[in-house]
């Protein structure tokens, strides 16, 4: 993903090549025990898992099929087809009166590339009731190892606006970095403009942060969005705002003033 090593736009700054066609597969382990249940039944358990690094996608989770209750299974007539992989024929989950229609896949004659997917099904994840990470039930997708979230207290100023009303100002905001994704600043509440924001209905959830409840101001629905509880890794920014910046104008030193007195050269804000 992003500028990862395998990833399209890696940094050329390096001193080795890699030879590699320009839609990259990389199939790695999963480091834990996963479960997938539906229907209160167990679908999947296994310590084999292997994730499918993908160009472009989020990796999948694929698992000996020898770990998948084959019982529950019924051989659907679907099948799609990847240059890279091969062709995929899909399975439908049906526990009682409950039906998960083309939820298991596989690739039973691979490409010769990917060879490696032959014996392993992939398990679509929001067609099941519940995965488990261990004894952690996890949401959105399993959490991928070389991802990671991290939080930093800064003295940027930041300034967002809406046709040029400012809606928050702050200069305590955190700076959350995030793999293959762009830096976000985060704003403490007391630094949003009162009566700025009106709750909405929408909520997301990010494996990785957690669940998020958004807001609209200025007419704009949905506009920013907080986690009053987020996940370990992110808990610095507990109940603090973000802006979408692709609707509103989200400005920001591009470094930090000098602690205790104002910044002497004026930094041209830039887009987050």
């Amino acid at each position: 993903m992003a500028t990862g090593p395998l990833a399209v736009g890696a940094s050329e700054m390096v001193n080795y090549r890699i030879e590699a066609p320009e839609h990259r597969l990389f199939f790695d382990a999963f480091p834990r025990r996963i479960r997938a249940v539906f229907a209160d039944r167990t679908l999947v358990d296994t310590v084999h898992g292997m994730l499918l690094h993908e160009t472009g996608e989020l990796p999948q989770l694929h698992v000996p099929a020898t770990d998948v209750q084959g019982h529950l299974l019924d051989p659907s007539d679907r099948t799609t087809s990847c240059p890279f992989k091969g062709d995929a024929h899909y399975s439908s989950v049906r526990v009682g009166d409950r039906f998960a229609e083309d939820a298991v896949w596989s690739y039973p004659e691979p490409t010769a590339q990917a060879g490696w997917l032959r014996g392993y099904q992939a398990i679509a994840f929001e067609a099941m009731d519940a995965w488990f990470d261990e004894d952690e039930q996890v949401f959105g997708h399993l959490r991928d190892p070389y991802h990671r979230v991290d939080t930093r207290g800064t003295s940027r100023r930041i300034r967002v606006s809406s046709g040029g009303r400012v809606l928050a100002e702050s200069t305590r905001p955190v700076l959350l970095s995030e793999t293959g994704l762009p830096n976000r600043l985060y704003i403490p509440p007391a630094d949003v403009r009162p009566d700025t924001l009106t709750s909405s209905t929408t909520t997301s959830v990010c494996p990785y942060k957690g669940v998020a409840r958004y807001s609209d101001a200025d007419g704009i629905s949905d506009v920013a969005w907080s986690y009053p509880e987020p996940y370990p890794d992110a808990v610095q920014i507990a109940g603090y705002w973000c802006f979408d910046d692709s609707v509103v104008l989200v400005e920001s030193d591009s470094r930090a003033a000098p602690s205790g007195r104002r910044q002497q050269r004026r930094i041209a804000p830039r887009w987050l």
